[in-house]
Order: structure tokens, then C-alpha cells, then sequence
């Protein structure tokens, strides 16, 4: 088994996304269904940041699956703009977790969407399971 930290002491991180081509649609704007990829990524290095990975907590047979999704999209995002995203991890629950996404254009300061997901934490099985204690907040 992993050795895994006492806590986790990051609880916000950014990242660059660049949208690829394949996807926009033809008037290259930003499909919605890349946004959710886009918040995975953001929860990975999150979780990077702290040291950990997801392949880690699945050997010790930590699973995290969604249980919910709640995207506001405010402006569009287009081919090849340079964007941020910002991961924030907003609540920890015995059974689950909580992140919180901004989407910008830092380049006009412009927000393009706001997200929530929560994150059920699961066995093996997909039974639920308690969240570790180590990724509780002190």
C-alpha cells in the first residue's frame, strides 16, 4: 500500500488549457462536453500537487466516482485561446467531496464558466465508502 501524506495541504491550483481543435465546433467554439474533461484534469493535478495520483488511491482501493455536475457557462471559449482554470476543493464530507472550477481568459480577465462537481467516494465494488482521513481539511 501507498504511503499517503497526514493531510492534504494545497486546496486550490490552476492550470493552463489551450482548447484543441477537435474540441470546437465549426465555428470554433468550445463544445460543453469538453468542459467536464477539462475539470478531471483540474482535480488530477490538483491532487499532484499534494503529492498524490489517482492510479495511488486506487491501489489502496479509494475510487472516486461523480455524482453531480453543475456547469453555468457565461461566454464562450474558442480554438486555441490561452485559458486558466482554477480547482478548488470546497468540501469534504464523510462519503464524498466537493470542487469548485473558474474557467477565465486571463489575457481580458474575462470568466467563462463556473462549475460545482461532487465527487462520491467508493470501494472496488462501487459500494460507498468514507473519504480517507488524510483528505479531510484540519
Amino acid at each position: 500500500m501507498t504511503d499517503f501524506p497526514e493531510c492534504l495541504t494545497v486546496n486550490r491550483h490552476r492550470i493552463k488549457v489551450v482548447p484543441r481543435y477537435a474540441e470546437t465546433d465549426q465555428a470554433g467554439v468550445v463544445h460543453h462536453s469538453v468542459f467536464p474533461v477539462w475539470f478531471e484534469m483540474g482535480r488530477t493535478e490538483l491532487l499532484r500537487v499534494n503529492g498524490l495520483a489517482y492510479t495511488a488511491l486506487e491501489a489502496a482501493g479509494v475510487f472516486f466516482v461523480i455524482a453531480e455536475i453543475h456547469v453555468k457557462h457565461r461566454r464562450p471559449a474558442y480554438y486555441d485561446d490561452k485559458l486558466e482554470l482554477e480547482t478548488f476543493c470546497s468540501k469534504v464530507t464523510a462519503g464524498s467531496i466537493e470542487h469548485r472550477y473558474r474557467l477565465t481568459r486571463p489575457g481580458d480577465s474575462t470568466l467563462l464558466a463556473e462549475a460545482t462537481t461532487i465527487l462520491a467516494c467508493v470501494n472496488s465494488e462501487g459500494r460507498v465508502r468514507r473519504v480517507p482521513k488524510f483528505m479531510h481539511p484540519e
